[in-house]
């Protein structure tokens, strides 16, 4: 390995600029549970606890918010879990016959608004 004379100091030893690499955050995505007119609301307050670890007072907030204002957020995760979150529902409710209906949506990015 060869140095520059630019990189020794005074006793020889060869000096380096350490470079820091900055970790970006994983983008995050909302998956969002939709209202409709023919799913149980204990079914879906049971879904809430099951598949997003909700405690009961919780999943139950959230469900009324659902059905209040036609959709509400379940939880913020990364795509990968989103994704699996939301297939999770879907097979839940069609396994007990219901149309209930989730998605995901990124969530804005904070440096984004810099």
């Amino acid at each position: 390995m060869s140095t520059r004379p630019e990189d020794e100091n005074e006793t020889g030893v060869v000096l380096r600029e350490r470079v820091e690499k900055k970790v970006k955050r994983p983008r995050m995505y909302s998956v969002v549970i939709h209202n409709d007119d023919y799913t149980p609301m204990d079914f879906v307050v049971r879904l809430l606890e099951t598949v997003f670890h909700r405690n009961e007072t919780e999943a139950t907030a959230i469900m009324l918010h659902i059905h209040n204002r036609g959709q509400g957020v379940a939880g913020i995760y990364t795509h990968e879990i989103a994704e699996t979150k939301v297939a999770q529902v879907h097979m839940l409710a069609r396994k007990n016959d219901h149309p209930l209906m989730a998605s995901m949506e990124p969530e804005e990015d904070a440096s984004e608004n810099e």
